[in-house]
This record gives structure tokens, C-alpha cells and sequence, in this order.
């Protein structure tokens, strides 16, 4: 396969067989043995000619040795350290370095996923014990924490680091070979637990740094509303797991789960602003079948009533619920007013809840401007995207 260069009659080789690096960040690969270039200069592992070595593995010198599986083709564990602590199921084991115990004592076992929730609070410890002999979920924690300390000590337009992709990588390879096995009672909690952080994962690193490269401005498949399709995949594990068995460690949110599968409204205007009901064409004589917007609208009616410091993950996850179907194609489709819903959501979660906020700052804006570049003639659409607040920064 070749490809034309910028010189006339002049050709180029296209990398077919790459790392899996490379393929990853969507970067064309220089083949090079036994590195290739983009891979040493990023401080990572090059994986092209490897089967074994994990993606994006740092280079670094207290974790080059620290992920091991056991196996006929291994070469056998190392000696454990004195006092190192290690995380290991039957299969697979990761010696935590120093910064990852650091982690941990600072994050971990905390509220990480909303301030201030003690039941949350409960969860995180008990995951917290669940994760040192589960591996995946103890990557996906890390990665979590790691999203969460850049979160608080980092510039707001910061990208996802290193450590944070490799935690994050590591976690969906040892979640989906988990997933393809048979799942053993005890697993339930941290397959749980786990699909939980993905979706935080997801949600708080869009793949952009600036509104003009982000949805809906850019239509590009890869910023495409990919937090909905995991957190579907999330709630496809619910019969699998069952968070709300008397023995889980979710037992204790249950009132929160009550709130997002609580039955919403069926007909009617009652709780939505009038002119966000104009906008939708909600009427008296509405129901969901007759209106794709109803649902939502109705969701994002309940949070906007909720006062900031009381926002906790039952209203939010309402609306996230209420991404199917009809509503959903028009979000897909970029309908304006599907992304005013979905803008107002934003901006009322965003301020509460700190993953939501990494992706609102940037799609935020975006969707005022899209609204404003490709719709400027609507008034009613324009006058609902409210003045001030989240991801101002980039206006």
C-alpha cells in the first residue's frame, strides 16, 4: 500500500504492521527496531514487536518491571520487595510504585466520584480492600485518582497524562478479559465498581482540548458523545451484577438508584419551565411517544430545581438515563433543541460533579457556538443557553 508524498513522483511506504502504541494514539508508526520513535519519545514501551508488553507502558524505572503475569510463557515473578504492596488475582499481579501508594492514601478510599457522599464514602473503602486482589479495578482506581489530582492541581486545559492512559489502558484489557470468562460470585462488586470508573474515565477526558475540535462542532466520530455508549455498557452488567443484592457493597445506594429508575412523568408539562416546554413543544397532551424531548426535558427539569450543594448522582444520572432512542438520534443528528437540553444538563451537573466538569468546560462552549454559528435566526433556542458560568474561559 503507498501513498503519495508532497514531492512529485515521489512515494512512501504507509505503516501497515505498526505498534499497537502507535494504533492507539492514531499516529503513523516508524517500525523501527527493537523502538520505534514515537514510542521512545512519548517515554513508553514500544509494543511492535512484542505480544506481551502492555500498551503504553511507561519507560520509567521503578514501573518497568512492575507488571508481571503468570503463566507457561512467563518468565516467573520476581522476589517480592520488603514492605512493596501488590495487587493480584490468580493470574495477574502489579507491584504499586511510590507515587500509586501515595495515591492511595491520599484519594482513595475517599468520595471521589461526588464530594461530601457518605455513602459514596463507604463504597470507595470497600472497593478500596476489593481492588488488591482485582487488578482491574485497582488500575481503574488509580486512573480515577490520577484524573481526579489533575483535576485539582492542574491547568484547566490540561490533557490526560501518561499515568492516566496507562492505568486506564491496563484496566479495559484485564476488564475485558474478565468479562469473557465466567463471572464468580465474588467478582460482581469490582466488575461493578469497575464499569463505573470507565464511564468517569470517559466522560472526564474528551478527546479535545479546545471547543472547535470538540462535539458538536467537530462531527468526528471519535468525540462523538462516547460517554453514552459506556455508560450503556455499564447498565448492560446491571442483571449480571445485581448492585442492589443484600450482600453487595452498593446496597447502601440504594436510594440513589431508586432515584434514576424512578418513573418519570407521563404526560405533561408539570416542573418544566414554560419556555423550555414552548421550545421542546411539550404540551398538556404530551407524552413520551409523542415527543422525543419529554423524558429529557423532564430530567433536566428535576436537577435544575436542585440547589448546587445538593446535587448528588440520582438527578444527574436521570438525564443520562434518558439518552435512548428518539432523543438520542437527535442528539446524534445535532438537533438545537436536543443540545439545549443537553446543554442546560451540562451546566447544572458540571458545577457539582468534578468528571462531568472536565468535559463541560470544553463541550459547553461548543455548543453555544455551534447554536450561535448554525442557528443564530432561533431565538428561542438562543435565548435558553444562559450568560456566565461553566467554560466562559474559551468564549
Amino acid at each position: 500500500m503507498t501513498s503519495t508524498d508532497s514531492g512529485p513522483g515521489k512515494s512512501r511506504r504507509r505503516s501497515r504492521f505498526g505498534c499497537r502504541n502507535c494504533k492507539l494514539r492514531k499516529l503513523k508508526c516508524d517500525e523501527s527496531k527493537p523502538q520505534c520513535k514515537r514510542c521512545s519519545s512519548f517515554g513508553i514501551v514500544c509494543n511492535f514487536l512484542s505480544t506481551t508488553t502492555p500498551d503504553l507502558h511507561p519507560i520509567a524505572a521503578d514501573t518497568r518491571r512492575s507488571w508481571m503475569v503468570r503463566g507457561a510463557a512467563a518468565a516467573g515473578p520476581q522476589p517480592p520487595l520488603t514492605n512493596a504492596v501488590w495487587t493480584s488475582d490468580t493470574s495477574t499481579f502489579y507491584q504499586l510504585n511510590t507515587r500509586c501508594q501515595d495515591f492511595i492514601t491520599r484519594y482513595l478510599g475517599r468520595s471521589l466520584i461526588t464530594p461530601d457522599d457518605p455513602n459514596m464514602g463507604h463504597v470507595n473503602r470497600k472497593l478500596l480492600e476489593l481492588a488488591f486482589t482485582h487488578p482491574y479495578l485497582m488500575h481503574a482506581s488509580l486512573a480515577v485518582s490520577l484524573t481526579y489530582d489533575r483535576h485539582l492541581n492542574s491547568p484547566q486545559k490540561s490533557h490526560r497524562t501518561l499515568e492516566e492512559c496507562y492505568h486506564w489502558s491496563q484496566s479495559t484489557i484485564l476488564f475485558n478479559k474478565k468479562l469473557r470468562q465466567q463471572i464468580d460470585p465474588k467478582d460482581r462488586d469490582p466488575i461493578w465498581g469497575t464499569a463505573a470508573a470507565l464511564v468517569i474515565l470517559t466522560f472526564s477526558s474528551p478527546n479535545a482540548r479546545t471547543p472547535e475540535e470538540s462535539w458538536p462542532l467537530n462531527p468526528s466520530p471519535s468525540s462523538h458523545l462516547d460517554w453514552v455508549h459506556m455508560n450503556k455498557g455499564k447498565m448492560s452488567l446491571w442483571d449480571i451484577v445485581n448492585p442492589l443484592r443484600s450482600d453487595s457493597i452498593f446496597h447502601v445506594m440504594a436510594g440513589t438508584f431508586a432515584y434514576v429508575h424512578s418513573p418519570l412523568p407521563e404526560g405533561g408539562t408539570e416542573g418544566i419551565p414554560p419556555a423550555l416546554a414552548a421550545l421542546c413543544g411539550i404540551t398538556e397532551d404530551s407524552t413520551a411517544k409523542t415527543n422525543p424531548y419529554f423524558h429529557a426535558a423532564h430530567a433536566v427539569a428535576q436537577i435544575l430545581e436542585v440547589e448546587d450543594s445538593e446535587v448528588t448522582m440520582g438527578p444527574v444520572q436521570m438525564f443520562m438515563r434518558c439518552i435512548h432512542g428518539g432523543f438520542e438520534g437527535l442528539l446524534r443528528e445535532r438537533d438545537p433543541v436536543a443540545l439545549v437540553l443537553l446543554y442546560l444538563w451540562y451546566r447544572k451537573a458540571g458545577r457539582c460533579i468534578w468528571w462531568i466538569g472536565l468535559r463541560a468546560r470544553v463541550e459547553c462552549p461548543a455548543i453555544r457556538l455551534y447554536l450561535q454559528r448554525y442557528h443564530e435566526g432561533n431565538g428561542a433556542v438562543l435565548g435558553l443557553l444562559p450568560e456566565g458560568g461553566l467554560g466562559d474561559q474559551w468564549n
